[in-house]
């Protein structure tokens, strides 16, 4: 009888841990984002397919199309939750030096990041919920070759993403 008594206790705290849902405020993220904050408000306009000849120089905004329309180079590694999401992606030209880069955007949203016809495991995530112009950071083990940035997942018509060294 305890040990079903503690069970449900534990249920419980972990149920009302999951509904919390992300951390809230510009401070909740796991590591500092006042660059990535910064380059954000100014990113310039791309579409969808287009490339970005200097990755870490710049933010985008990219225009995302229906996901039916998206013609993505490879399928999401994360099946859209719902139909009638946005989608789209871009070319990036290789980075300097191989190394650990974050993915930054504006709004929430699946990544892929694709080198050599593989998609990359992240090695880091953090998200939080009521940061201006930030939603979420993934980082990325790059090597010195170009990749694409696939977007997907979102309800979002265009999203600002921003590529810098971590």
């Amino acid at each position: 009888m305890i040990r079903y008594l503690l069970g449900c206790l534990a249920l419980l705290v972990c149920t009302a841990a999951l509904a919390q849902g992300p951390p809230v405020g510009c401070d909740r993220f796991k590591w500092a984002l006042d660059h990535e904050r910064e380059l954000l408000a100014s990113a310039s306009q791309m579409t969808s397919g287009a490339e970005l000849h200097q990755p870490l120089a710049t933010a985008v905004t990219v225009a995302l199309v229906p996901y039916a329309e998206a013609k993505l180079p490879t399928p999401p590694s994360r099946a859209p939750k719902a139909a009638g999401g946005y989608a789209g992606f871009i070319t990036v030209s290789a980075v300097p030096n191989p190394g650990t880069y974050r993915v930054t955007l504006s709004a929430p949203a699946w990544i892929d990041v694709v080198q050599n016809g593989h998609n990359l495991q992240s090695t880091a995530f953090s998200g939080a919920s009521g940061c201006p112009g930030i939603a979420k950071s993934v980082k990325y083990q790059l090597s010195a070759e170009p990749f694409v940035i696939e977007l997907s997942n979102t309800t979002t018509p265009a999203i600002s993403l921003v590529v810098t060294p971590d």
